[in-house]
């Protein structure tokens, strides 16, 4: 039991310690990057008195943190890292900090795989148990981080999908006010913060660094991946081909946006009673009949 409780204790230590070593690494390598950005003169220091000048933390998780990432870089399938990368950027976390830091924790996660199988089978259980507790955790090591991923992408789209029929409100109003589409946008985006204002102002950003609205409009469209975000794109790249009224097809687009939007509803609210039955078949239902049909058993059983 003792050996159990070591081997469990010096498991979660070594995890959480590479997690901070590596998050910390992370975090200032783009506070670094931040800082001289910003900063206009700096006196040159040498690199052992820059060392020295870090905490003991920065010291050894800098280290660790490269050497798993690299690990990670070479060992990946082929396009797994440009996958990532994809699905990072549709969440809204597309530096190249975040990648090394994904593949950082996934090299982590498979390295835990023998010990989490070291330490199922010393449980003092029952073997099937221990088969169970060791390919469940197998299972969440492996598709834990891909999964957490995933529901990041969806929420973000989703939310962009929720404020697109505002965002086209106001960027209406704006253009039929007399405004230009980059002035409204502009305008939107101070306006309605949000996930959907973030990428609006980096395609603004695309078209006064020297990019053309076409180009910024479809990198928009291919950050999000969003379905609706698509429709707008090419609505609005055709009224600049044809010479039509962008006023008129946002007027247009925020309708349709609108009523897709109350599709959207209706349909998570259909899918509500179904999701619901299988708690309230597991959960409540046991609970209800113990309830009920407890006296009338004790009853039957004092009779009998």
């Amino acid at each position: 039991m003792l050996l159990l409780i070591v081997a469990i204790a010096g498991l979660f230590t070594c995890l959480v310690l590479g997690v901070l070593g590596v998050s910390q690494y992370l975090d200032e390598r783009a506070a670094v990057r931040a800082s001289l950005r910003n900063l206009e003169g700096y006196d040159v220091q040498s690199v052992r008195a820059t060392e020295l000048q870090q905490d003991i933390g920065s010291r050894l998780g800098v280290p660790v943190a490269r050497s798993l990432t690299a690990v990670g870089k070479r060992f990946t399938p082929t396009g797994y890292a440009d996958q990532v990368m994809a699905k990072l950027t549709k969440a809204g976390r597309g530096r190249a900090d975040d990648l090394d830091r994904f593949l950082a924790m996934r090299v982590v996660t498979i390295v835990l795989i023998p010990v989490v199988l070291l330490v199922s089978f010393l449980l003092p259980v029952s073997t099937r148990f221990q088969w169970c507790i060791a390919i469940f955790s197998v299972l969440l090591l492996v598709l834990g981080p891909d999964a957490v991923l995933n529901r990041k992408v969806a929420e973000r789209q989703f939310e962009i999908q929720a404020q697109l029929p505002d965002v086209l409100d106001l960027l209406t109003i704006s253009v039929e006010a007399g405004l230009g589409f980059e002035q409204a946008l502009d305008k939107t985006v101070g306006a309605l913060p949000g996930a959907l204002a973030e990428e609006f102002g980096r395609m603004l950003g695309e078209v006064r660094a020297g990019s053309s609205r076409a180009d910024a409009l479809r990198a928009f469209e291919q950050r999000t991946g969003v379905s609706d975000v698509k429709s707008f794109v090419l609505a609005i790249l055709q009224a600049d081909t044809f010479g039509v009224s962008v006023g008129r097809v946002l007027r247009l687009q925020a309708d349709e946006m609108r009523v897709r939007r109350r599709q959207l509803a209706q349909e998570r609210a259909q899918k509500a009673p179904v999701k619901m039955l299988f708690p309230m078949v597991f959960c409540i239902f046991p609970a209800l009949f113990v309830i009920l049909l407890a006296p009338a058993a004790l009853s039957y059983l004092e009779k009998t």
